[in-house]
């Protein structure tokens, strides 16, 4: 049984930052691509970033593009998500999701095989 624990959201003004953290228990870390995924209410599920199973590859949505960081340490079965420079419009609950794949990443949420319960991220004006 794979598990995904979300921490780190609240609430924080405009132009502040925040760190998610995800912690995965069950399975060997190390054999997933992990992602970071976000939902608002009224529209559908987003593609945030991921990371390779070596953390050597990355990959994010234009809109967070300079302004969040994906970083994972499989030492610790952790993935991380370092907000920057945070506007309103990133508003959301935020999902960490794993996927078993050996090369690369998926922006796709379908493709991921296992998904914590979320954590809010509230950014007010």
């Amino acid at each position: 049984q794979v598990q995904l624990v979300e921490s780190g959201g609240g609430l924080v003004q405009a132009g502040g930052s925040l760190r998610l953290s995800c912690t995965v228990s069950g399975r060997t870390f190390s054999n997933y691509a992990m992602g970071w995924f976000r939902q608002a209410p009224g529209k559908e599920r987003e593609f945030v970033a991921a990371i390779t199973w070596s953390g050597r590859t990355t990959g994010y949505q234009d809109s967070v593009k300079g302004r969040f960081t994906i970083s994972r340490d499989n030492a610790k079965n952790t993935v991380y998500l370092q907000m920057n420079s945070l506007k309103p419009e990133d508003t959301a609950l935020y999902y960490c999701a794993a996927d078993v794949r050996q090369y690369g990443y998926s922006a796709t949420h379908d493709d991921y095989d296992y998904w914590g319960p979320g954590t809010q991220v509230t950014v007010s004006s």
